[in-house]
Protein backbone atom coordinates (compact mmCIF):
# COMPACT_ATOMS: atom_id res chain seq x y z
CA UNK A 1 0.00 0.00 0.00
CA UNK A 2 1.43 3.38 -1.02
CA UNK A 3 1.24 6.04 1.66
CA UNK A 4 2.88 9.33 2.58
CA UNK A 5 5.77 8.99 4.99
CA UNK A 6 4.90 11.50 7.68
CA UNK A 7 4.43 9.61 10.95
CA UNK A 8 8.06 9.60 12.07
CA UNK A 9 10.17 11.84 9.86
CA UNK A 10 12.88 11.82 12.52
CA UNK A 11 13.53 8.15 11.72
CA UNK A 12 14.11 8.97 8.07
CA UNK A 13 16.29 11.98 8.85
CA UNK A 14 18.27 9.96 11.37
CA UNK A 15 18.96 7.33 8.71
CA UNK A 16 20.15 10.04 6.33
CA UNK A 17 22.36 11.50 9.07
CA UNK A 18 24.07 8.17 9.69
CA UNK A 19 24.27 7.51 5.92
CA UNK A 20 22.23 4.32 6.29
CA UNK A 21 21.22 3.71 2.71
CA UNK A 22 20.08 0.15 3.50
CA UNK A 23 17.47 1.52 5.93
CA UNK A 24 16.31 4.01 3.31
CA UNK A 25 16.00 1.26 0.71
CA UNK A 26 14.04 -0.96 3.07
CA UNK A 27 11.76 1.59 4.67
CA UNK A 28 11.31 4.46 2.25
CA UNK A 29 11.94 3.42 -1.33
CA UNK A 30 8.41 2.23 -2.07
CA UNK A 31 6.61 4.97 -0.14
CA UNK A 32 5.16 8.18 -1.48
CA UNK A 33 7.21 10.54 0.68
CA UNK A 34 6.22 14.18 0.96
CA UNK A 35 9.82 15.34 1.11
CA UNK A 36 9.02 19.04 1.54
CA UNK A 37 7.14 18.44 4.79
CA UNK A 38 9.48 15.76 6.07
CA UNK A 39 11.69 18.16 8.02
CA UNK A 40 13.44 18.33 11.37
CA UNK A 41 11.06 19.78 13.95
CA UNK A 42 13.60 22.15 15.51
CA UNK A 43 15.84 23.20 12.61
CA UNK A 44 13.53 22.78 9.64
CA UNK A 45 16.26 20.81 7.87
CA UNK A 46 15.11 18.66 4.97
CA UNK A 47 16.70 15.32 4.15
CA UNK A 48 18.95 17.16 1.66
CA UNK A 49 20.19 19.52 4.38
CA UNK A 50 21.00 16.54 6.59
CA UNK A 51 22.73 14.66 3.77
CA UNK A 52 24.74 17.76 2.85
CA UNK A 53 25.91 18.09 6.46
CA UNK A 54 26.78 14.40 6.68
CA UNK A 55 28.78 14.53 3.46
CA UNK A 56 27.65 11.18 2.03
CA UNK A 57 27.43 11.49 -1.76
CA UNK A 58 25.78 8.06 -2.07
CA UNK A 59 22.87 9.03 0.17
CA UNK A 60 22.55 12.42 -1.49
CA UNK A 61 22.39 10.74 -4.89
CA UNK A 62 19.78 8.29 -3.61
CA UNK A 63 17.61 11.12 -2.29
CA UNK A 64 17.82 13.06 -5.54
CA UNK A 65 16.85 9.93 -7.46
CA UNK A 66 13.88 9.26 -5.23
CA UNK A 67 11.98 12.52 -5.39
CA UNK A 68 13.86 14.69 -2.92
CA UNK A 69 15.09 17.00 -5.70
CA UNK A 70 12.01 19.12 -4.92
CA UNK A 71 13.93 20.30 -1.83
CA UNK A 72 17.03 21.56 -3.63
CA UNK A 73 16.14 25.18 -2.91
CA UNK A 74 14.15 24.66 0.28
CA UNK A 75 15.16 26.78 3.27
CA UNK A 76 15.33 25.58 6.84
CA UNK A 77 14.20 27.71 9.78
CA UNK A 78 17.49 29.62 9.70
CA UNK A 79 17.09 30.41 6.00
CA UNK A 80 19.80 27.98 4.89
CA UNK A 81 19.48 25.92 1.75
CA UNK A 82 21.22 22.56 1.25
CA UNK A 83 24.09 24.34 -0.50
CA UNK A 84 24.70 26.45 2.61
CA UNK A 85 24.82 23.26 4.69
CA UNK A 86 27.28 21.56 2.35
CA UNK A 87 29.59 24.58 2.32
CA UNK A 88 29.40 25.04 6.08
CA UNK A 89 30.40 21.40 6.52
CA UNK A 90 33.19 21.84 3.93
CA UNK A 91 32.01 18.93 1.76
CA UNK A 92 33.25 19.78 -1.75
CA UNK A 93 31.80 16.64 -3.46
CA UNK A 94 28.35 17.54 -2.11
CA UNK A 95 28.77 21.15 -3.27
CA UNK A 96 29.62 19.87 -6.76
CA UNK A 97 26.56 17.59 -6.91
CA UNK A 98 24.20 20.36 -5.79
CA UNK A 99 25.61 22.87 -8.28
CA UNK A 100 25.46 20.25 -11.03
CA UNK A 101 21.74 19.99 -10.25
CA UNK A 102 21.38 23.70 -10.94
CA UNK A 103 20.90 25.16 -7.47
CA UNK A 104 21.25 28.91 -7.05
CA UNK A 105 24.90 29.70 -6.33
CA UNK A 106 24.35 32.96 -4.39
CA UNK A 107 21.26 32.53 -2.18
CA UNK A 108 21.29 34.83 0.83
CA UNK A 109 20.41 33.23 4.15
CA UNK A 110 17.91 35.76 5.50
CA UNK A 111 19.79 38.49 3.62
CA UNK A 112 22.85 37.53 5.65
CA UNK A 113 25.19 34.85 4.25
CA UNK A 114 25.82 33.41 0.82
CA UNK A 115 27.52 30.03 0.41
CA UNK A 116 30.66 31.88 -0.76
CA UNK A 117 30.69 33.93 2.44
CA UNK A 118 30.41 30.74 4.49
CA UNK A 119 33.22 29.15 2.45
CA UNK A 120 35.48 32.09 3.29
CA UNK A 121 34.87 31.56 7.00
CA UNK A 122 35.74 27.88 6.63
CA UNK A 123 39.09 28.63 4.98
CA UNK A 124 38.32 26.19 2.17
CA UNK A 125 40.01 27.52 -0.97
CA UNK A 126 38.79 24.64 -3.14
CA UNK A 127 35.16 25.35 -2.36
CA UNK A 128 35.73 29.09 -2.79
CA UNK A 129 37.17 28.49 -6.24
CA UNK A 130 34.41 26.08 -7.23
CA UNK A 131 31.63 28.43 -6.18
CA UNK A 132 33.22 31.33 -8.06
CA UNK A 133 33.71 29.15 -11.14
CA UNK A 134 29.93 28.60 -11.04
CA UNK A 135 29.18 32.31 -10.90
CA UNK A 136 29.36 33.24 -7.20
CA UNK A 137 29.68 37.01 -6.89
CA UNK A 138 32.67 38.12 -4.78
CA UNK A 139 31.20 41.62 -4.43
CA UNK A 140 27.80 40.56 -3.15
CA UNK A 141 27.08 42.15 0.23
CA UNK A 142 24.91 40.96 3.10
CA UNK A 143 22.53 43.11 5.14
CA UNK A 144 25.45 44.56 7.11
CA UNK A 145 27.43 45.43 3.99
CA UNK A 146 29.99 42.66 4.51
CA UNK A 147 31.50 40.92 1.50
CA UNK A 148 33.19 37.55 1.26
CA UNK A 149 36.49 39.45 1.33
CA UNK A 150 35.69 40.96 4.74
CA UNK A 151 35.03 37.47 6.07
CA UNK A 152 38.22 36.07 4.56
CA UNK A 153 40.16 38.84 6.30
CA UNK A 154 38.40 38.06 9.56
CA UNK A 155 39.59 34.46 9.34
CA UNK A 156 43.05 35.42 8.10
CA UNK A 157 43.30 32.74 5.41
CA UNK A 158 46.04 34.12 3.18
CA UNK A 159 45.41 31.74 0.28
CA UNK A 160 41.75 32.77 0.07
CA UNK A 161 42.57 36.48 0.42
CA UNK A 162 45.20 36.32 -2.33
CA UNK A 163 42.86 34.42 -4.63
CA UNK A 164 40.07 36.97 -4.16
CA UNK A 165 42.48 39.82 -4.80
CA UNK A 166 43.66 38.11 -7.98
CA UNK A 167 40.06 38.11 -9.18
CA UNK A 168 39.42 41.71 -8.14
CA UNK A 169 42.36 43.79 -6.97
CA UNK A 170 40.09 46.52 -5.61
CA UNK A 171 38.41 44.33 -2.99
CA UNK A 172 40.68 45.78 -0.29
CA UNK A 173 38.64 48.97 -0.63
CA UNK A 174 35.25 47.50 0.31
CA UNK A 175 33.47 49.15 3.24
CA UNK A 176 30.63 47.75 5.37
CA UNK A 177 27.47 49.65 6.24
CA UNK A 178 29.06 50.97 9.42
CA UNK A 179 32.20 52.08 7.61
CA UNK A 180 34.45 49.18 8.54
CA UNK A 181 37.18 48.18 6.11
CA UNK A 182 38.83 44.75 5.87
CA UNK A 183 41.76 46.34 7.73
CA UNK A 184 39.48 47.11 10.70
CA UNK A 185 38.29 43.50 10.66
CA UNK A 186 41.78 42.00 10.50
CA UNK A 187 43.02 44.29 13.29
CA UNK A 188 40.11 43.38 15.57
CA UNK A 189 40.70 39.65 15.08
CA UNK A 190 44.48 39.80 15.41
CA UNK A 191 45.39 38.71 11.87
CA UNK A 192 48.96 39.95 11.54
CA UNK A 193 49.82 38.39 8.16
CA UNK A 194 46.50 39.60 6.75
CA UNK A 195 47.24 43.15 7.86
CA UNK A 196 50.68 43.00 6.25
CA UNK A 197 49.08 41.76 3.03
CA UNK A 198 46.37 44.41 3.07
CA UNK A 199 48.84 47.22 3.69
CA UNK A 200 50.98 46.00 0.78
CA UNK A 201 48.01 45.72 -1.60
CA UNK A 202 45.76 48.59 -0.50
CA UNK A 203 45.99 52.33 -0.05
CA UNK A 204 44.40 52.70 3.36
CA UNK A 205 44.46 56.06 5.11
CA UNK A 206 46.54 55.90 8.28
CA UNK A 207 43.58 56.63 10.56
CA UNK A 208 40.60 55.57 8.48
CA UNK A 209 37.62 55.61 10.81
CA UNK A 210 34.39 53.65 10.82
CA UNK A 211 30.99 55.16 11.60
CA UNK A 212 31.83 55.29 15.32
CA UNK A 213 35.21 56.90 14.69
CA UNK A 214 37.15 53.71 15.44
CA UNK A 215 40.42 53.24 13.55
CA UNK A 216 42.09 49.86 12.93
CA UNK A 217 44.65 50.80 15.60
CA UNK A 218 41.87 51.38 18.13
CA UNK A 219 40.49 47.93 17.36
CA UNK A 220 43.89 46.34 17.93
CA UNK A 221 44.31 48.24 21.22
CA UNK A 222 40.81 47.32 22.40
CA UNK A 223 41.43 43.63 21.76
CA UNK A 224 44.92 43.62 23.27
CA UNK A 225 46.79 42.80 20.05
CA UNK A 226 50.08 44.46 21.04
CA UNK A 227 52.18 43.25 18.11
CA UNK A 228 49.57 44.39 15.59
CA UNK A 229 49.22 47.75 17.31
CA UNK A 230 52.97 48.31 17.09
CA UNK A 231 52.97 47.32 13.44
CA UNK A 232 50.17 49.76 12.61
CA UNK A 233 52.02 52.53 14.45
CA UNK A 234 55.40 51.87 12.85
CA UNK A 235 54.45 50.66 9.34
CA UNK A 236 51.18 52.49 8.80
CA UNK A 237 51.85 55.68 10.80
CA UNK A 238 48.61 55.19 12.70
CA UNK A 239 48.13 57.86 15.35
CA UNK A 240 47.67 57.11 19.02
CA UNK A 241 45.85 60.41 19.33
CA UNK A 242 43.15 59.89 16.72
CA UNK A 243 39.73 60.30 18.36
CA UNK A 244 36.55 58.30 18.08
CA UNK A 245 33.13 59.95 17.88
CA UNK A 246 33.08 60.45 21.66
CA UNK A 247 36.50 62.08 21.67
CA UNK A 248 38.37 59.17 23.24
CA UNK A 249 41.83 58.05 22.17
CA UNK A 250 43.67 54.75 22.20
CA UNK A 251 44.68 54.96 25.88
CA UNK A 252 41.07 55.49 26.98
CA UNK A 253 39.84 52.62 24.82
CA UNK A 254 42.49 50.18 26.05
CA UNK A 255 41.83 51.13 29.68
CA UNK A 256 38.09 50.64 29.30
CA UNK A 257 38.70 47.18 27.79
CA UNK A 258 41.02 46.21 30.64
CA UNK A 259 44.04 45.74 28.39
CA UNK A 260 46.76 46.23 30.98
CA UNK A 261 49.66 45.26 28.70
CA UNK A 262 48.49 47.76 26.10
CA UNK A 263 48.09 50.54 28.66
CA UNK A 264 51.62 49.93 29.93
CA UNK A 265 53.00 49.84 26.40
CA UNK A 266 51.42 53.17 25.47
CA UNK A 267 52.91 54.96 28.43
CA UNK A 268 56.28 53.22 28.68
CA UNK A 269 57.20 52.92 25.00
CA UNK A 270 55.21 55.73 23.39
CA UNK A 271 55.20 58.18 26.32
CA UNK A 272 51.45 58.76 26.26
CA UNK A 273 50.44 61.02 29.16
CA UNK A 274 48.71 59.00 31.87
CA UNK A 275 46.42 62.01 32.46
CA UNK A 276 45.49 62.40 28.79
CA UNK A 277 41.98 63.84 28.55
CA UNK A 278 39.28 62.93 26.07
CA UNK A 279 37.13 65.66 24.55
CA UNK A 280 34.67 65.23 27.42
CA UNK A 281 37.36 65.37 30.10
CA UNK A 282 37.74 61.66 30.73
CA UNK A 283 41.03 60.15 31.81
CA UNK A 284 41.97 56.52 31.29
CA UNK A 285 41.21 56.07 35.00
CA UNK A 286 37.60 57.16 34.45
CA UNK A 287 37.25 54.61 31.64
CA UNK A 288 38.79 51.74 33.59
CA UNK A 289 36.86 52.47 36.80
CA UNK A 290 33.53 52.67 35.00
CA UNK A 291 34.02 49.12 33.69
CA UNK A 292 35.52 47.73 36.88
CA UNK A 293 38.95 47.05 35.37
CA UNK A 294 40.73 46.72 38.71
CA UNK A 295 44.22 45.83 37.48
CA UNK A 296 44.22 48.78 35.08
CA UNK A 297 42.94 51.14 37.77
CA UNK A 298 45.73 50.03 40.07
CA UNK A 299 48.38 50.41 37.35
CA UNK A 300 47.19 53.85 36.27
CA UNK A 301 47.30 55.15 39.81
CA UNK A 302 50.77 53.68 40.33
CA UNK A 303 51.86 55.51 37.18
CA UNK A 304 50.66 58.83 38.51
CA UNK A 305 47.13 59.27 37.19
CA UNK A 306 45.25 61.98 39.06
CA UNK A 307 42.67 60.18 41.18
CA UNK A 308 40.10 62.97 41.52
CA UNK A 309 40.06 64.47 38.00
CA UNK A 310 36.50 65.52 37.06
CA UNK A 311 35.09 65.22 33.55
CA UNK A 312 32.88 67.85 31.91
CA UNK A 313 29.95 66.60 34.00
CA UNK A 314 31.94 66.78 37.21
CA UNK A 315 32.24 63.04 37.57
CA UNK A 316 35.34 61.46 39.08
CA UNK A 317 36.58 57.91 38.62
CA UNK A 318 35.04 57.08 42.00
CA UNK A 319 31.69 58.54 40.89
CA UNK A 320 31.68 56.32 37.77
CA UNK A 321 32.75 53.22 39.70
CA UNK A 322 29.93 53.80 42.19
CA UNK A 323 27.47 54.47 39.36
CA UNK A 324 28.42 51.13 37.78
CA UNK A 325 28.47 49.43 41.20
CA UNK A 326 32.03 48.22 40.66
CA UNK A 327 32.66 47.49 44.32
CA UNK A 328 36.26 46.30 44.04
CA UNK A 329 37.26 49.41 42.11
CA UNK A 330 35.40 51.59 44.62
CA UNK A 331 37.32 49.92 47.44
CA UNK A 332 40.67 50.38 45.66
CA UNK A 333 40.00 54.05 44.85
CA UNK A 334 38.98 54.80 48.44
CA UNK A 335 42.06 53.04 49.77
CA UNK A 336 44.22 55.26 47.57
CA UNK A 337 42.57 58.45 48.67
CA UNK A 338 39.70 59.15 46.27
CA UNK A 339 37.37 61.86 47.60
CA UNK A 340 33.58 61.81 47.76
CA UNK A 341 33.16 64.65 45.24
CA UNK A 342 29.75 65.64 43.85
CA UNK A 343 29.13 65.95 40.12
CA UNK A 344 27.74 69.08 38.45
CA UNK A 345 24.23 68.16 39.58
CA UNK A 346 25.27 67.76 43.19
CA UNK A 347 25.17 63.96 43.31
CA UNK A 348 27.85 62.34 45.46
CA UNK A 349 29.45 58.96 44.70
CA UNK A 350 28.33 57.81 48.15
CA UNK A 351 24.73 58.51 47.16
CA UNK A 352 25.08 56.14 44.21
CA UNK A 353 26.63 53.34 46.24
CA UNK A 354 27.13 53.10 49.96
CA UNK A 355 30.71 52.73 51.10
Amino acid sequence: MIRCYHERPQDLLSAVHRSDIDWLESNVRHLNVDWQTCVHSKSGDTALHVAAQAGCTQVLGWLLSNGCDCCLEQQNLDGKRPLHSAVQASHLPIVKILLDHGVTVDPLKRADWTPLMLACTKKNLQIVKYLISHGANVRLVNKDGWTSFHLACREGTEAVILYLLELDGSLWNTVSNNGRTPLHTAAMHGRKSTIQLLLSRGNYAADEADACGNTPLMEALRMGHVEIAEMLISDHQASLFAKDKTGRMGLHIAAEAGQLEVVQLLMEKYSVDVNLLSDTGLTALHCAAKEGQLSVVDALLNMGCNIDTQDENGRTALWLACGGRKSMCVKKLLQLGAQDIADNKGTLPSQLMSF
